[in-house]
């Protein structure tokens, strides 16, 4: 069975989990795989204890332990699940196609989850008396003035970002999760708004869902 290590905790306003993480999470529900959580204190993102450091080396998460071996960062992971188990095809065989699809999954990262998203969603892991809402306010307008703006255009005539869903779309489906917590208005970004309803709807983001307890 497969080992996902992340860090989830229940608020009174949602279950709230690691964004990166998620986007692990929906593909081994995607491909239907036997896995279970092994949840991490939160507090050992930044302690960074030996035995965290001794799988990951950078002290985060995700990683997973399959079959004795460690494979860690996200999208190394979902390549690997990918690589590891094909069916249903979450990346495509057409060359250009799958440099699309690594390309767009990228910019969920970096522009999104490392990007502008961590200022909208740390403060949910504090009491609301103790977020930075003019920080927070920041975060949005990061992802209106760039992320949002880009997966409008590459939703032009798409459902997904690939023809169907594919790794591409692992990291909105975390962005999906946090602006679900947020409500953040997206009236301006039709498609977007419509795309994130879609992700929502796929049996997957159950997992991820807010509403969703975790499983202690």
């Amino acid at each position: 069975m497969i080992v996902l290590y992340t860090t989830e905790r229940d608020y009174p306003w949602g279950a709230l989990r690691s964004t990166n993480a998620s986007k692990v999470k929906v593909i081994l529900e995607e491909k239907r795989l036997r896995y279970r959580i092994e949840n991490l204190r939160p507090g050992d993102l930044w302690k960074k204890p030996p035995e965290m450091l001794a799988k990951h080396p950078l002290g985060k998460v995700p990683y997973i332990e399959h079959d004795g071996v460690v494979v860690f960062d996200s999208t190394v992971i979902n390549e690997y699940l990918e690589d590891c188990y094909p069916d249903p095809n979450l990346l495509p065989r057409d060359p250009l196609a799958r440099a699309r699809v690594r390309m767009l999954e990228n910019f969920g990262d970096e522009a999104v989850l490392v990007g502008d998203l961590p200022a909208i969603w740390m403060p949910y892991w504090s009491p609301p008396e103790q977020r930075n809402l003019e920080q927070m306010e920041k975060g949005r307008e990061g992802l209106r003035k760039r992320a949002l703006p880009y997966l409008e255009q590459q939703l032009e005539a798409r459902e997904y970002l690939a023809e169907t869903f594919s790794l591409a779309d692992a990291p909105y489906m975390a962005m999906a999760m946090v602006l679900e917590v947020d409500q953040m208005p997206l009236d301006a970004f039709p498609r977007v708004g419509a795309y994130l309803c879609r992700l929502r709807a796929r049996s997957s983001y159950r997992v991820i869902s807010p509403k969703t307890p975790v499983i202690q």
